[in-house]
C-alpha cells in the first residue's frame, strides 16, 4: 500500500511555471482577437457603422467578463449536470479557488484555464454582430450579449468541453470551437436576422466596405492571434499536438485564402483583398476543430475546401433573401460546420486522439458524431437565439429608426462620428469656448 502511494503520488501532476506562462500568453493572443475583430468588421461597414460596429466587440469584453466571474466558468465547466449544464458553488465569483489549485490533472492553475476559456466566451457573441451591422440598438444589443451567453454560449460550452457534457461524451471532436464558438456564433447570427430583418436598401443600394485596410488589419490580427487560439487549446501538453495544431492552423489557413482568390478570379474576374481576408478567416475557423485530428496534408484539404465552400456560401443572402451584412453565416457558420464534419474524413489518428477518419480506415463513425454535435448545436443555437431577438424586439425594440439608420448609426447611438474632417479631433463632445487668442485671430480672418 505505501508503495502504491509513493507511485501515486509521483504521477500526479505539478504546476509548471513554463506551461502556466505559455497559457497566459496565449490567453492574451486569444483576447487580441477579439480588436482584431472589431477592426476586421469595422472596416468592412460603410463609414456611418464604424464606430458601432467596433463598440459592438468591445463591449463583449466587458459584458462577458462579468458574467463569467459570476457564473459562467461554473455553468460551463463545473461539476455536470444530466449532461446538460455545469455547476460548482464554490467557482461562482471565484470565490473559493485556491492560486496553485491546478485544473483537472493538467500542470496549470484553475485561474489559469478559466481566464484562457474566458477569451473564447468574449469572442464568440462578438462574432454575431457583424451579420446585424448598421441597424441594431446598442442597448438592445449588450441585453442580447447577456442573455445570450447565459442561455445559449455557457451550456453549449459545457455540451462540448464539459466533462459530462453529451457532445464531449459521445466522442464529438471539437479542439478549439468548431461547434461551441464557430457554428453557435453563425447560427445565431442567422437566427436573429431572421427576426429583425434587412438593412433598408439591401440588395438596392451600394454597400462596400469603406476601409479595406482596416479589414487587412483586423484579418492580421485574428490570424497572428489564432495561433494561441488553436495551440493553446492543448492546455501546454508536451506531446506534440500543440505543435500540430499550430502547423495546421498556418496551413489550412493559407490553402483557404488560395482557394478563396482562384474561385473569386475564374467566378468574378479579380483577385481582390476583401477575398484574401475573408478566405484566411474561413481557413481559420475550419481548422480550428480538426486541427489536431489532421496531419498537415489533412489540413490543406481541409483549408482549401473551407476556402471554396465559403466563397460560395456568401452569395446565398443575396439568393435566399436574408441580410446577413458581413458574411457570418458565409464564412463560420458553413467553416464551422465544413471543418467539424471534415474531421469524419480526415482524421489520421495520429493526433489529439487514435480516432481515423473514413480516408484513413475508420469508417463513418466518427463522421455520424461530427454530425449530432453539429447539428444539435446549430439548432438549438439558431432556435433559442431567434426567441431571444423576438423577446427583445417586442419589448424594448431591437432596430434604431428608419431616420437613424440612414443618417447614420454612429451618431445616433454614439454621439461620434469615425473620421471628422473639418478639424482635429475624432469626438463628438468638443463644447469648450475657444480660447481668447483663438477667437481673436479668427475674428481679424473674418475681417
Amino acid at each position: 500500500m505505501a508503495s502504491a502511494a509513493i507511485t501515486l503520488a509521483a504521477d500526479a501532476p505539478t504546476l509548471s511555471s513554463a506551461n502556466t506562462g505559455f497559457m497566459l500568453i496565449c490567453s492574451a493572443l486569444v483576447l487580441i482577437m477579439t480588436p482584431g475583430l472589431a477592426f476586421f468588421y469595422g472596416g468592412m461597414v460603410r463609414v456611418k457603422s464604424t464606430l458601432n460596429m467596433l463598440m459592438m466587440s468591445f463591449i463583449s469584453i466587458g459584458i462577458v467578463t462579468i458574467l463569467w466571474v459570476l457564473y459562467g466558468f461554473s455553468m460551463a465547466f463545473g461539476t455536470d449536470s444530466g449532461s446538460l449544464i455545469g455547476w460548482n458553488s464554490d467557482w461562482v465569483g471565484l470565490s473559493n479557488i485556491g492560486l496553485t489549485e491546478l485544473w483537472d490533472g493538467y500542470t496549470i492553475p484553475i485561474f489559469v484555464f478559466m481566464v484562457f476559456q474566458l477569451m473564447f466566451a468574449i469572442i464568440t457573441p462578438a462574432l454575431i454582430s457583424g451579420a446585424l451591422a448598421d441597424r441594431v440598438k446598442f442597448t438592445a444589443w449588450a441585453l442580447f450579449v447577456a442573455l445570450w451567453v447565459t442561455v445559449v454560449y455557457f451550456p453549449v460550452a459545457h455540451w462540448v468541453w464539459g466533462s459530462g457534457g453529451w457532445a464531449f461524451e459521445l466522442g464529438v471532436i471539437d479542439f478549439a470551437g468548431g461547434t461551441a464558438v464557430h457554428i453557435n456564433a453563425g447560427a445565431a447570427a442567422l437566427g436573429v436576422i431572421l427576426v429583425i430583418g434587412k438593412r433598408i436598401g439591401f440588395k438596392k443600394d451600394p454597400m462596400r466596405p469603406h476601409s479595406l485596410p482596416l479589414v487587412m488589419l483586423g484579418a492580421g490580427l485574428l490570424w497572428f492571434g489564432w495561433f494561441g487560439f488553436n495551440a493553446g487549446s492543448w492546455l501546454g501538453n508536451d506531446d506534440g499536438v500543440g505543435a500540430l495544431m499550430f502547423v495546421n492552423t498556418q496551413v489550412a489557413t493559407a490553402a483557404a485564402m488560395l482557394a478563396w482568390l482562384i474561385y473569386e478570379k475564374i467566378r468574378h474576374g479579380a483577385f481582390t483583398t476583401l477575398g484574401a481576408a475573408s478566405g484566411a478567416v474561413a481557413g481559420l475557423v475550419a481548422i480550428t476543430p480538426s486541427g489536431g485530428a489532421v496531419s498537415p496534408l489533412g489540413a490543406i484539404a481541409v483549408g482549401a475546401i473551407a476556402g471554396l465552400l465559403c466563397a460560395m456560401a456568401v452569395g446565398l443572402k443575396y439568393k435566399l433573401g436574408y441580410d446577413d451584412s458581413l458574411d457570418v453565416v458565409g464564412v463560420h457558420l458553413v467553416g464551422g460546420v465544413v471543418g467539424s464534419l471534415l474531421i469524419g474524413l480526415f482524421a489520421s489518428g495520429k493526433g489529439q486522439s487514435t480516432v481515423e477518419g473514413l480516408f484513413y480506415g475508420g469508417g463513418l463513425t466518427q463522421f455520424w458524431k461530427q454530425c449530432a454535435g453539429v447539428f444539435a448545436v446549430l439548432a438549438y443555437s439558431l432556435i433559442v437565439s431567434a426567441l431571444l431577438a423576438f423577446i427583445l424586439d417586442k419589448t424594448i425594440g431591437m432596430r434604431v429608426s428608419e431616420d437613424d439608420e440612414v443618417a447614420g448609426i454612429d451618431q445616433a447611438e454614439h454621439a461620434e462620428t469615425a473620421y471628422d474632417f473639418s478639424g482635429a479631433g475624432g469626438g463628438a463632445a468638443r463644447t469648450a469656448a475657444p480660447a481668447p487668442a483663438a477667437a481673436a485671430a479668427s475674428k481679424k480672418v473674418d475681417a
